[in-house]
């Protein structure tokens, strides 16, 4: 475990991560100064959280607060590669991601899921199968709730860690070690942030790095980049997959099927499955894998899938007026997300997308929004690229923001309609997340609706 009293430890970046991670770093007797690029009037909701004495250096990072620290904690929206911390570590100063610092102060199991897309849905999934076994989980990670704000709890010792982790979090790893990592699939995303396809799965192959013999690597037979990292697993290996395996969890014949090392066993039928989608079956396929692998009983696992019906912001039915459904999937940042959010629905859809591109290839969205889109509205940054991929596959117009691209969307919908939110981009061209544009765009909707009464 990592010494920390009286060390001098700079956090770097404020946010929900920053914070938690600078009052677990408290707790340990750290002196702690935090850096962020934002000024003081713009973090004050941040600051009244911290529990104790703590140094700001706010409005731009200084080298000299770097190269001071004897260590430095990063938050994930830190790149790792900024000249502040390149300087730190040519100077031998030891960087650690957020998660790596909870890591240190973690006894129980350690249940770690990342993929580009699917991951908080799967998080949400496992943590909710262990709450119906009545087996104590903590969900923590990418998914809103900071891991070292887990590590403060006084129970932290008899609970099993469920992780959603990032790229951004991963890359930064040196000691973390998940019992069972789950790699849900590989497609391109924050390609503005690591380069190449390449990079962005050598990041994500991180969470197989210090795995041992006794651990699990829990893999999709279905797709080739996620199957690929077979090789790099040092323990035992759980495929899972849409179709018939001889070993792993799989649908055969319309059932769930469980497969593993002589076991065998019918979970449910696939039908049963209360989110809609192909994708969200695959993650309730590795949610079974891991719930499995950790001794959950079949009637827990059975209980959940039956009544999960998927998390805020991801192919959330927001309200059904006039025969036309509203769905939010603001969670669908990047452009394959995008494209399974659509893969949802058979019947005309009227989408909204826009936001902050993430490099991404919209013209491989053609052929889907030709035969299911009504009609594309555009809001943000990218709204320029994604008219010059698809203009010629669907009649689009532009919105200067969420709630007017609502109001069109609505008007433009006729009943047995689907209006998507599925932006396909990154949230922070217009908003602060993708957790407040799904509230704006569910707010919008319950205005548009009230205004039609």
């Amino acid at each position: 475990m990592l010494q920390l009293r009286h060390k001098q430890v700079l956090v770097v970046g404020l946010a929900r991560s920053g914070v938690a991670a600078a009052n677990l770093l408290l707790s340990q007797g750290a002196r702690v100064r935090v850096t962020d690029l934002k000024p003081a009037d713009q973090l004050k909701d941040e600051l009244s959280q911290l529990r104790g004495e703590v140094e700001t250096a706010l409005g731009r990072h200084r080298v000299g607060d770097f190269l001071s620290a004897d260590l430095i904690v990063a938050s994930p929206g830190v790149p790792s590669d900024i000249e502040p911390l390149r300087k730190a570590r040519a100077a031998g100063i030891r960087v650690l991601a957020e998660v790596e610092l909870a890591f240190q102060f973690l006894p129980g199991p350690i249940i770690g899921v990342t993929g580009s897309n699917g991951k908080t849905t799967t998080t949400s999934l496992i943590g909710r199968m262990f709450e119906e076994a009545n087996v104590a989980v903590a969900v923590a990670g990418n998914i809103g709730i900071p891991l070292t704000r887990i590590a403060l709890e006084p129970s932290v010792r008899e609970v099993t860690s469920v992780v959603e982790l990032s790229s951004f979090q991963l890359e930064m790893i040196q000691h973390f070690r998940a019992h069972i990592a789950l790699i849900l699939n590989l497609t391109p995303d924050h390609l503005d942030r690591h380069g190449s396809l390449k990079s962005y799965a050598l990041a994500k192959q991180r969470i197989l790095l210090n795995q041992t013999r006794q651990d699990w690597a829990v893999l999709n037979a279905d797709d080739e980049l996620s199957l690929g990292m077979r090789p790099e697993a040092a323990g035992s290996v759980c495929l899972f997959s849409r179709r018939p395996l001889q070993e792993g969890v799989c649908v055969e014949e319309g059932q769930i099927v469980i497969r593993q090392k002589g076991y065998s066993a019918s979970v449910m039928s696939a039908s049963e499955v209360a989110m809609r989608g192909a994708h969200n079956l695959e993650n309730v396929l590795a949610a079974t894998c891991a719930a499995h692998l950790s001794g959950l009983s079949l009637e827990a696992i059975r209980r959940t899938i039956r009544n999960f019906k998927g998390v805020e912001h991801r192919l959330e039915r927001v309200a059904v007026h006039d025969g036309v459904s509203y769905y939010n999937d603001s969670k669908a940042t990047n452009v394959e997300s995008a494209k399974r959010a659509l893969q949802a629905f058979s019947r005309p859809v009227v989408l909204i997308m826009g936001g902050r591109d993430k490099s991404g290839d919209f013209e491989q969205l053609a052929d889907l929004v030709k035969e299911r889109v009504r009609r594309l509205i555009l809001i943000g940054e990218a709204a320029a690229k994604i008219a010059g991929a698809l203009g010629s596959s669907v009649p689009i117009s532009e919105a200067e923001n969420l709630e007017q691209a609502v109001v069109q969307a609505g008007r433009s919908a006729s009943r047995g309609d689907t209006v998507l939110l599925a932006p396909g981009c990154a949230s922070f061209d217009m908003f602060d997340d993708y957790e407040q544009r799904g509230r704006e765009f569910k707010e919008s909707v319950a205005h548009f609706i009230h205004h039609q009464r």
